[in-house]
C-alpha cells in the first residue's frame, strides 16, 4: 500500500552508483536502501537506480555488487553517487574522472561518499564548493588540496554537488534528499523503516566529542587536547598550550598524568604521530613532505620518532 499523498506521477528520477574497488560495503547500502525502500513504500518507482562498473566490484570486506551497465551503456542520470573507500588518493583511471566532468557540463547532480568526494576533487568538480569526506581521508586531502572548503561534518549539499561522510551518514542525507523530493512526512516512513528515528543533521559530527574520545570531563584538559588537534603542522609548546587551557604549566601537565596517564607532550606527539600514519596510509605524501605536515623538522627526525612509537620505520609501511 502506497504511503504518499495521491499525486500526479512523474518520471522516475535515475540515479547512478559508482563504487570504486574497495568500496565500503555499509556507506553503499546507506545510500541505496533508502531508495529502495522509498519505492516500496510508495507503491511505485520514484528512484531509478543503477549501479555503474566493469564488471563485479569487490568492497573492502567480503561483499561485492554487481553493475547494472557500464559507463558507456549508462542511461541519462539525474543524479551519480561515487562511493569509494580504501585509498581513493591513489585512484587514477582517467576514463572514469573524463566521464565524472562529462556528467558535470551536462548537469547532472554528482554526489560522493566518504572517500567518494576525493575522486570528485581529483576530476576538479569541487572547486569553490563546500563539500565533506570522511575524517580518514581529510587530512590527506586538505594536505594536497589545501584550497578546497573541507567541513567535518555528516554531508553537505551545495547546489549540485553532494558530499557524504559515508559510514550510516548516508542515511541521514537520503532523509534529506528524499523530504526535498517527496515531502517531510514521507522522508521520514522511509527513515522509520530502517528504525533510523534519530535522524541526525548535516552538521553532526563525525567522530565522538572529545569528552568521549579522551574519557575526561576536565576543562582544561580538553582544551588544551582540542589546541593540540588544531596544531598539528606548528606543534605548541607545554606553556603555550597552558594558556590556551587558562591553567599553568605544571598543573596542565599534572592532569595530563592523573587523568591519562602521560606527559602532556608524550600525548601531543602520539596524536601527531597518529595523524601521520593516517597520511601513511591514505596519501602518496612523501615522507618529507608527511614529516613537515605533522610538526616534525625533516624526514630522519620523524622517521626515529614513529620507530619509537610503532616499532617499525613509517618506510617499512610504503
Amino acid at each position: 500500500m502506497s504511503m504518499m499523498a495521491k499525486s500526479p506521477e512523474s518520471r522516475p528520477m535515475c540515479v547512478g552508483i559508482l563504487p570504486i574497488p574497495g568500496f565500503a560495503i555499509m556507506s553503499f547500502a546507506s545510500l541505496s536502501e533508502p531508495m529502495r525502500a522509498a519505492n516500496l513504500l510508495a507503491g511505485r518507482t520514484l528512484y531509478d537506480v543503477r549501479v555503474i562498473g566493469e564488471g563485479p566490484v569487490a568492497s573492502s570486506g567480503a561483499a561485492s555488487v554487481t553493475p547494472h551497465c557500464a559507463m558507456n551503456e549508462a542511461p541519462a542520470l539525474d543524479q551519480l553517487f561515487v562511493v569509494a573507500g580504501g585509498d581513493p588518493m591513489q585512484f587514477e583511471d582517467a576514463g572514469v574522472l573524463r566521464w565524472l566532468g562529462r556528467l558535470a557540463r551536462a548537469g547532472t547532480l554528482l554526489g560522493g561518499v566518504s572517500g567518494g568526494p576525493v575522486i570528485l576533487a581529483r576530476a576538479g568538480l569541487m572547486a569553490g564548493r563546500r563539500m565533506t569526506l570522511h575524517w580518514e581521508h581529510a587530512a590527506a586531502l586538505a594536505e594536497i588540496a589545501p584550497d578546497l572548503a573541507i567541513e567535518r561534518t555528516l554531508y553537505v549539499i551545495e547546489r549540485d554537488r553532494v558530499t557524504c561522510a559515508g559510514g550510516t551518514a548516508p542515511l541521514d542525507l537520503m532523509h534529506a534528499l528524499i523530504a526535498r523530493d517527496h515531502g517531510a512526512v514521507f522522508a521520514r516512513a522511509v527513515s522509520d523503516w530502517f528504525m533510523h528515528t534519530e535522524v541526525r543533521p548535516p552538521i553532526g559530527p563525525q567522530r565522538a566529542g572529545l569528552v568521549e574520545r579522551v574519557g575526561s570531563h576536565a576543562p582544561a584538559l580538553l582544551d588544551a587536547i582540542a589546541a593540540m588537534e588544531s596544531h598539528v603542522a606548528d606543534p605548541l609548546d607545554l606553556r603555550q598550550l597552558s594558556v590556551l587551557a587558562g591553567v599553568s604549566p605544571r598543573q596542565l601537565g599534572r592532569l595530563f598524568r592523573d587523568e591519562l596517564g602521560v606527559s602532556a607532550m608524550s600525548y601531543y606527539r602520539r596524536l601527531r604521530l597518529e595523524r601521520a600514519q593516517s597520511l601513511l596510509r591514505n596519501s602518496a605524501l612523501s615522507l618529507t613532505e608527511i614529516a613537515l605536515a605533522t610538526g616534525f623538522a625533516n624526514s630522519s627526525h620523524f622517521s626515529r620518532a614513529y620507530s619509537a612509537q610503532f616499532g617499525a620505520p613509517p618506510s617499512a609501511y610504503r
